[in-house]
């Protein structure tokens, strides 16, 4: 109910009948062309993903909002709001008002264009007491016992911000407080809607956590933004809580820290600004991301408004206008900002306000007073960073696009997810294999139920390079000998199939 109500426009169009592209091997200089077909003869439904090379949106079968990372063991793992549990609820001719989500989403990639999609948190089995589950914030920490601790914070409705906590970044997961770490019972909490959790552990190991949203007090300053130290435990408070003056305040919070100064950024209101005391920085646009700095968190004289970076997604004219979220983070040397945008309402048909998490690269001076310079939101997202090696055992739910509205469901580990088939087909791709070294003799992968597989390398034309039949109930792993030859090179990677028992989990070439 607090969220601000989603404007709707004209939504960018997107040509899938006839588009041609190159897609780009990110690491390769040889180009490749995507398929010159009409593939809505060969799927039911066609993502744009398909047939770009798009990185954005980075998962385009369910719709995810207000995103959130952390790095791993060399992944980036992002975590959203589940915008689909909501679509699945109203339906395509329903409206987003976020009452039914009560899930988290998980991903995670080591390229930025491959995204292994790791399933849902249950919120509403994990913390029954709980509403809903918006706008995750994630931070981790090696502790004590060895093992490295992720402490998941998010929006329990309006009403108050709630923890997760896990020894693994896919879990599982745990309620560790049974109730809100911080909401209007808590001294000091005195905004109308303690939600939208920004957390950040600093070069001390002490953690930091900021919230807040609700009516304004005035539109210039709404007194609605506000931060917090957390405990040693990480699921408690350890200072009062202090105020941090954000001008033209709506929601959105969060925190980083860079080069010993604290980062704060946020969504700025829809208002008009009638009130501006800086002659040096341009007025924030309406509801874009702004972000103010400090070396002393808790002093609120001590925090300077610096400028705003990261405009509404609808002004760059990707998809309408929506409400903004962002998280920005560092990820082998190189610095992104994660956000939403209505990248996919008309590859599944709707206009209800349905969003997906996009990256852009963005640079950040992390000198002593840290400047981060506009950042744009695109279709074409950020670059490969390496190739993906299909000589290993890789997932299924790995995918840089898909078609068909794939569907995928847990199996086996948390986590661990595995492709659905239906009795139409449908496609997963994975883009910039690394077929340089090395030409495939066989392909294999792990599979259940009645169904078939086809995979293509480079584009979708003609024969497929092997053909897998599965007929068992049992997960089984399948073997074919790969007759036709494939040119040395870094290209996409395609599985056709379907089978409407029919469950794919992994899959590896060898040679």
């Amino acid at each position: 109910m607090f969220r601000k109500k989603v404007l709707l426009s004209t939504v960018l169009a997107i040509s899938l009948l006839g588009y041609k592209k190159e897609v780009g091997a990110q690491t390769n200089a040889h180009k490749l062309k995507v398929v010159n077909e009409n593939l809505e003869e060969k799927f039911a439904n066609v993502s744009p993903k398909l047939t770009s090379d798009n990185a954005n949106p980075l998962l385009d079968f369910i719709f995810t909002a207000d995103p959130t990372a952390v790095e791993y063991n060399g992944r980036i793992y992002v975590y959203a709001t589940n915008d689909h549990q909501q679509y699945e609820k109203v339906g395509k001719d329903g409206k987003n008002s976020y009452e039914h989500i009560r899930t988290l989403v998980m991903m995670s990639s080591d390229d930025m264009v491959n995204w292994t999609y790791h399933g849902l948190i249950n919120t509403a089995k994990l913390a029954p007491w709980s509403q809903n589950s918006w706008a995750p914030s994630i931070t981790s920490r090696l502790e004590a016992d060895g093992k490295t601790h992720f402490y998941l914070y998010y929006s329990n409705g309006g009403g108050g911000s709630a923890v997760l906590t896990s020894t693994s970044p896919v879990g599982p997961w745990s309620d560790p407080l049974g109730k809100n770490i911080v909401d209007r019972s808590v001294p000091g909490v005195d905004v109308g809607a303690p939600f939208d959790p920004g957390v950040l552990i600093d070069d001390q190991g002490t953690g930091w956590l900021s919230f807040g949203a609700g009516t304004p007090k005035t539109k210039y300053m709404p007194d609605n933004a506000r931060i917090v130290k957390l405990g040693a435990d990480m699921i408690s408070l350890a200072s009062n809580v202090s105020k941090i003056p954000a001008p033209y305040f709506n929601e959105a919070s969060d925190l980083n820290f860079i080069n010993g100064t604290w980062v704060y950024s946020y969504c700025t209101s829809w208002d008009e600004r009638t009130e501006w005391p800086y002659s040096n920085i341009d007025k924030p646009t309406a509801c874009n991301i702004s972000y103010m700095t400090s070396k002393t968190p808790l002093d609120p004289d001590s925090w300077k408004y610096r400028d705003n970076y990261f405009k509404n997604t609808g002004e760059v004219n990707v998809g309408p206008l929506t409400n903004n979220h962002t998280h920005f983070f560092k990820f082998k040397e190189k610095n992104y900002i994660a956000y939403h945008a209505m990248y996919l309402q008309d590859y599944f048909g709707t206009k209800g306000g349905f969003r997906n998490v996009g990256i852009e690269e963005m640079q950040v001076d992390e000198g002593n007073d840290v400047n981060i310079p506009m950042v744009k939101a695109t279709f074409k997202g950020p670059s490969q960073l390496n190739p993906l090696n299909p000589f290993v055992l890789q997932q299924a739910e790995t995918t840089a696009g898909t078609s068909g509205h794939v569907r995928f469901e847990a199996v086996g580990n948390p986590g661990n997810m595995v492709a659905k088939g239906k009795a139409d087909k449908q496609c997963l791709m994975v883009r910039g294999a690394d077929f340089s070294k090395q030409i495939p003799a066989r392909f294999e992968a792990r599979v259940r139920g009645k169904g078939k597989i086809d995979v293509y390398v480079n584009n979708l034309k003609g024969t497929a390079l092997v053909s897998l039949i599965c007929d068992g109930k049992e997960w089984t792993t399948l073997s074919k000998k790969i007759e036709r030859k494939i040119n040395k090179g870094v290209g996409n990677i395609y599985f056709v199939f379907n089978g409407e028992d029919f469950l794919f989990d992994e899959w590896k070439f060898t040679y």
